[in-house]
C-alpha cells in the first residue's frame, strides 16, 4: 500500500464515500469490483448457456466473432487477440466446438500453424438460438441494477481499460 494521502478537505467525493485515505485505493477497488462483479453474474450467465449446447461462456464469444467474419471465415489468431485469449484456452475451446458440431477449421498450406475458422450450420443455428437467451439473462441479472444508460456508461468506462 501507498503511503500517500490526502488531508480530508483535498479529498474527492469518490474517495470520501469508500472513506479512503490513501487515493491510489481507487485502482485496488476497481480491480476488486471487476473481479466480484464477473463472479457474481458468471454462474447464473454460465449455466443459461450450457442448457442450450455452449459448454462455456467463451465459445459464445467465439462463434459471434467467426459470425461477423462471415464467409471468409476468421484467422485463429486474430480471434486470439481480439478475446484476449490465451492461445492454448483458444485452442481447447476451439477443438471441443469443432467435435460439438459447431465449427470448422481450415488450416493455411504453410503447415498446421495457421488456421482459419468457419461456422458450420449447427453452430450458426445455436447462436440464433442462444443470442436472446444471452441477451434475456444479462438483463434479467443486470437490468434491475443499471438502467440502459448506466449500462452504455459502464461500458464505455471499461472499454477505456482494453487494448
Amino acid at each position: 500500500m501507498s503511503d500517500k494521502s490526502f488531508p480530508d478537505e483535498d479529498r474527492s467525493p469518490n474517495a470520501a464515500f469508500f472513506n479512503d485515505d490513501d487515493p491510489n485505493i481507487a485502482y485496488s477497488r476497481v480491480w476488486f469490483y471487476i473481479l466480484k462483479s464477473q463472479r457474481k453474474f458468471f454462474l447464473k450467465f454460465s449455466q443459461t448457456l450450457k442448457d442450450h449446447g455452449l459448454g462455456d461462456p467463451s465459445w459464445y464469444e467465439i462463434l459471434f466473432e467467426i459470425n461477423l467474419a462471415g464467409p471468409d471465415g476468421k484467422l485463429m489468431g486474430e480471434l486470439e487477440s481480439k478475446l484476449l485469449l490465451p492461445q492454448y484456452s483458444l485452442s481447447r475451446h476451439v477443438s471441443r466446438m469443432e467435435k460439438a458440431g459447431l465449427i470448422r477449421r481450415e488450416y493455411i498450406s504453410d503447415g498446421r500453424r495457421k488456421q482459419v475458422l468457419f461456422l458450420t450450420e449447427e453452430g450458426d443455428r445455436r447462436l440464433d438460438i442462444v443470442w436472446p437467451l444471452y441477451l434475456g439473462t444479462l438483463k434479467t441479472e443486470m437490468g434491475p441494477l443499471l438502467d440502459t444508460d448506466e449500462a452504455y456508461d459502464l461500458a464505455r468506462f471499461l472499454l477505456r481499460l482494453l487494448p
